[in-house]
């Protein structure tokens, strides 16, 4: 059957599955033997989206969601694609300023939380944030820094002041008529958005990233497609929903294929390979070092992992050798790679099953379907194949902007509709794509996107530092680390460990850096712009100075 773009939205296609397979098991949690078929989670999606209608939730309304990968997050996030509103994600990292930065620049009316993770407690920052929630009645709060945060839901049974929990949005959704739910659905068109990703984009701080049904729907499909995906499938999720990689590459070829998710609450290499055994899954994806983690743990011999068949390892540089490994002792004859960014929803490029293990391995494939990708110069130009330029891409699959930011948006979206990755990569004779840097000064951290400038302009706070540079530490586990650079006042004195010490709790342990240079100057042009791609080569000589070898 030909391949052709769906026009469905993330509603429409979960009552397509609930009454096409009802009782296939949709939503799986084994390691607590939690199971919902697509009838079931429909149901529980419908009195959700009413249960939001009924606090004041909307089309178009922001709901942020702050939770690692519990049943329900996929529950807000279909609830809210069912009566328009936009469902924002939160990186479960964040610490406060963080969260607080993306709750205003967001728009968030409503915020549901879990209670955190080990070295964050979501509830307490949350009070810090809004202090108003603790004398307030549900769904009466107004908070003078936050004018737009109307609610805060608790993500499970418990009771905190000011704050609904899930069990009551549920019962006031049983509540509420259902053709008020019909006709929020059907002003609901596949060109409306749907999530909204904050990311650091090419430049400056952390954007707002608007994606439609549409894109993230399609990306989805033809995701799936490219695996031979079907409705026997089984998916096991276990890098986090907060991302595309989770929300889409996996959540959206799911549901737009039929087949089961079961989910990883919080990456454990262990429940994976439990949860494999158990459910027979087909599909595993992860970032390279997920991959290595469930490899290289004391139990992994006693798992059967035959099920297996395909997956994806992307979000960092996939070492050849390691997709090797992960064919030949985890069974996954057909592992792929996935290349692209949130501002494309997120694939652009894909390896499929038919292409050779070599290309798969060595190259990220070729372009999605209905997707243009090419290789620009400076000029805008096609650069000739082999040849290095900037990888871009036009089509269904470009975000309809950044949130509140046209400045932003035409900066990375050009007149003719392509999107610059900011990407240095290549084309071959066979038109399969190669990445072989970057124009922008991203650190990609074992999948998580760290943009220097950001670090930067915190450590500038710290007393005694003069001037301060973050670069790219190569690492054979995340395959970049953080590195920061730093020129001292006169007569100052710091000691890696009270940089760190000043870090911690403030900004999200994986922008904390793990390496820290004490230096007199910055490599530099004639015209005094600092040199950041020399950096690397600074940081490296002075790790073998030390006696430390990174590669």
């Amino acid at each position: 059957m030909e391949l052709q773009l769906q026009d469905k939205t993330l509603g429409q296609w979960l009552e397509h599955w609930a009454v096409v397979s009802p009782d296939k098991e949709f939503l799986v949690y084994s390691d607590r033997d939690f199971r919902l078929t697509w009838s079931e989670f429909n149901r529980r999606v419908d009195d959700m989206a009413k249960g939001l209608m009924a606090i004041g939730v909307g089309n178009g309304t922001h709901v942020g969601i702050w939770a690692t990968n519990v049943p329900d997050w996929l529950t807000f996030l279909y609830a809210c694609a069912k009566i328009g509103a936009i469902l924002v994600t939160v990186n479960t990292n964040y610490k406060q300023n963080e969260v607080e930065f993306l709750v205003k620049d967001a728009d968030i009316h409503t915020l549901c939380i879990t209670e955190g993770v080990f070295d964050g407690n979501y509830v307490d920052m949350t009070y810090t944030m809004a202090p108003e929630l603790r004398e307030s009645q549900r769904g009466a709060m107004y908070s003078n820094r936050f004018p737009e945060l109307k609610n805060v839901i608790y993500i499970g049974q418990e009771k905190y002041r000011g704050m609904y929990n899930t069990s009551e949005i549920l019962l006031l959704g049983q509540n509420v008529d259902s053709r008020l739910l019909d006709a929020a659905k059907s002003k609901v068109g596949c060109h409306d958005v749907v999530n909204m990703q904050y990311t650091s984009g090419t430049t400056g701080f952390p954007k707002g990233v608007m994606l439609t049904h549409h894109n993230i729907a399609n990306n989805g499909y033809f995701t799936g497609k490219g695996m031979d995906f079907t409705a026997d499938d089984k998916l096991c999720c276990c890098v986090p929903l907060f991302h595309c990689f989770g929300v889409v590459l996996a959540s959206m070829a799911v549901l737009t294929h039929g087949c089961t998710q079961v989910m990883v609450e919080k990456f454990d290499p262990l429940v994976v390979l439990a949860s494999i055994h158990k459910e027979r899954c087909t599909v595993l994806y992860g970032v390279p070092t997920m991959f290595i983690s469930e490899m290289n743990h004391p139990m992994f011999s006693m798992f059967d992992l035959t099920s297996l068949r395909t997956g994806i390892m992307a979000g960092a540089l996939c070492p050849i050798e390691l997709m090797r490994n992960v064919t030949e002792k985890m069974h996954i004859t057909y592992i792929t790679s996935v290349y692209g960014l949130t501002e494309s929803s997120p694939g652009m490029t894909h390896s499929v099953l038919s292409d050779s293990f070599e290309n798969r391995c060595t190259t990220v494939g070729k372009e999605y379907p209905f997707t243009e990708v090419a290789i620009l110069d400076e000029q805008g130009k096609e650069c000739p194949q082999g040849v290095q330029g900037e990888v871009c891409c036009r089509g269904y699959l470009v975000m309809k902007g950044y949130y509140k930011n046209q400045a932003g948006t035409d900066e990375v979206i050009d007149k003719d509709g392509w999107l610059h990755s900011g990407d240095l990569g290549i084309c071959d004779a066979e038109g399969y794509y190669r990445i072989t840097g970057r124009i922008k000064d991203m650190i990609i951290r074992g999948g998580e996107n760290i943009y220097p400038r950001e670090i930067e302009e915190f450590l500038y706070h710290l007393e005694g530092v003069k001037d301060v540079q973050i670069a790219a530490i190569p690492s054979p586990k995340y395959g970049e680390e953080v590195g920061a650079f730093i020129i001292l006042h006169d007569g100052a004195q710091l000691t890696d460990e009270l940089v760190r010490d000043f870090c911690r709790g403030k900004i999200a342990r994986h922008k904390i850096p793990k390496y820290i240079f004490f230096v007199n100057a910055f490599p530099m042009t004639g015209s005094g712009k600092i040199q950041k791609f020399k950096l690397k080569d600074v940081g490296l000589r002075l790790l073998k100075e030390r006696g430390v070898e990174v590669i």
